[in-house]
């Protein structure tokens, strides 16, 4: 095209014929921030008729796509995007951990490779759709493959089994999209893609909760198990009547027991750094709390006090006011491992026939508080909740069939007499089960109202 001095006017993108007969559209759009090299937005069209008029649509798209700035402006892989997010992400150590730990086993090994600009909803719904299926990615490839107990040479035990194909929970796989969500966001904003195609694709499911904290005569087999040894069982003990969660326990120091006061704060919790050390961090809610202690629990803190100075006591060492409640030194001076609690838990457990956690502890000091009567708010704050207990009754609420029975026997108290199928109605109940106008104002059928 000629301008008006004469000279011809550069057309910008170009189409090139392919020797297949195809035309390749190739349009600049800019610097990749990730390799530094000249950027381009590309489309082959296949051979035929209307191919060239095709090409230069596709070349009118990617122009307006450029001028608009909706035009990716990289190649950059889903794997490089997930590396610069991690880079910038500012969330707390264990948080990190969580994420890095799930993008390392499920979205690098299947998504890692594919071009960023090339990810949409479809591509997210069939990834999801493969952890419903496996969690190990199979895809049905592998029910004769055998799953050896440790890598490299050994000698196989009933430990190394046939493959099974077991689902991802419901709940990793939405914590898992929101990690991706978060990481897409961020490329937006960074204009490596024009939209997040995490918006697009259809969410996983809200798994529905559903505790199962131990029964009170498995609570009781539990806490008599635990007492053969004295320390173990103050911890369970403990965990029971506090509701707190395991790395704050871990975390405890005396320095927060007021036993005079019978209340204890909790303003810190354990967590695993990068180098597999323990480090202590601020409670999930960033928030210490006051809970309040009942008569036992403080026998129970006053007898593991005399136990942690007596051992110190014989080996000759200073007891310190801010050692750690449970700790396997005998000075205190280190705390209890969180894992190593949820494992020794575990074992127990499953020597007592219970199917139960650590954590279920939680669950079983939440139920039990709620059907015992104490209101929602308060059993909140005892476990660190906020939003106003809504969590709590989400979560932590079993359903109880002792208070089902409770309100089925406080109805049938209120209820009338049953009549005979041979006698006539008593007069005193007839008119109950006949006047529409009582019936309307008193359902429940007594005259001193529901």
């Amino acid at each position: 095209m000629a301008t008006a001095n004469g000279r011809a006017k550069r057309q910008r993108g170009e189409i090139e014929e392919l020797p297949s007969g195809s035309l390749r559209v190739k349009v600049y759009a800019g610097i990749d921030p990730i390799t530094k090299k000249r950027h381009y937005l590309t489309e082959t069209i296949p051979p035929g008729p209307t191919a060239r008029k095709e090409a230069e649509k596709a070349r009118t798209r990617f122009l307006g796509q450029v001028d608009d700035r909706r035009n990716p402006r990289t190649r950059a892989t889903v794997d490089q995007l997930l590396d610069r997010w991690l880079e910038v992400l500012d969330v707390e150590t264990s948080t990190r951990q969580g994420y890095v730990k799930k993008l390392n086993k499920h979205v690098r090994p299947l998504l890692g490779k594919l071009p960023v600009g090339r990810l949409d909803a479809e591509t997210l719904e069939s990834f999801y759709a493969v952890l419903r299926k496996c969690r190990d990615h199979c895809g049905g490839r592998s029910r004769r493959a055998i799953e050896h107990r440790k890598a490299g040479p050994h000698d196989c035990t009933d430990k190394c089994r046939p493959h099974e194909c077991k689902p991802l929970a419901p709940a990793s796989i939405r914590q898992i999209h929101w990690i991706l969500s978060g990481a897409l966001n961020r490329a937006v904003r960074w204009r490596w893609i024009a939209v997040n195609p995490a918006d697009q694709a259809e969410k996983p499911g809200m798994p529905q909760p559903n505790p199962h904290p131990p029964t009170a005569p498995e609570a009781a087999r539990l806490v008599m198990q635990a007492w053969k040894d004295p320390d173990w069982g103050a911890f369970v003990w403990l965990a029971m009547t506090t509701g707190a969660r395991r790395s704050e326990l871990c975390a405890l120091r005396w320095s927060a027991v007021d036993l005079d006061n019978a209340v204890l704060t909790l303003r810190s919790a354990l967590y695993v750094d990068d180098a597999g050390r323990l480090r202590e961090k601020d409670t999930k809610t960033h928030q210490q709390r006051r809970v309040a202690l009942d008569a036992e629990t403080v026998k129970v803190l006053e007898d593991q006090v005399a136990r942690c100075e007596e051992r110190a006591s014989t080996l000759g060492l200073p007891v310190s006011g801010d050692g750690y409640v449970f700790s396997p030194d005998p000075d205190g001076g280190a705390p209890l491992a969180p894992d190593t609690a949820t494992q020794r838990f575990s074992r127990m457990a499953a020597r007592l026939g219970i199917t139960s956690t650590l954590h279920a502890l939680r669950h079983y000091s939440a139920t039990e508080l709620i059907a015992a009567g104490v209101d929602v708010r308060t059993v909140a704050g005892r476990l660190g909740h906020g939003g106003g207990g809504s969590t709590t009754l989400r979560v932590y609420a079993a359903w109880l069939s002792e208070s089902d029975q409770r309100a089925a026997a406080a109805l049938s108290a209120r209820m009338p007499p049953r009549p005979s199928a041979s006698a006539e109605l008593p007069h005193s109940v007839a008119p109950r089960l006949v006047d529409k106008r009582f019936a309307t104002s008193n359902p429940i059928g007594h005259p001193g109202g529901p």
